[in-house]
């Protein structure tokens, strides 16, 4: 097994504007992506879970173009409001990072 953090060449997340977040994992090349995207680790369900919000509000796209998927979801709190920790989504990426992938 091998975590995101060790298999991906970027991971990282940016406010979709105020009230949502995006995260982009890219991969090296169409090899590795192919087999990360044949585990189906990689889905809404898993960022449901890591961002407790349900799994029909995740927009995720696989873009094989870019060996690379995308996952668009409603933040859980909007950015710059009182109890935001992060006004730029630029830190959510983290939880992705210890996910293991079975390649």
């Amino acid at each position: 097994m091998a975590t995101i953090r060790e298999t991906a060449r970027v991971c990282k997340s940016k406010n979709a504007g105020p009230f949502e977040l995006t995260i982009d994992v890219v991969f090296d090349n169409a090899d590795i992506f192919n087999r990360v995207k044949a585990t189906g680790v990689l889905c809404p369900d898993l960022f449901a879970r890591l961002y407790n919000v349900p799994a029909e509000h995740v927009l995720f796209t696989p873009y094989d173009a870019a060996f690379a998927f995308k996952a668009t979801f409603p933040r859980l709190v909007p950015a710059g409001e009182f109890g935001d920790t992060d006004v730029y989504g630029c830190q959510q990426h983290a939880p992705l990072l210890d996910v293991d992938l079975p390649i």
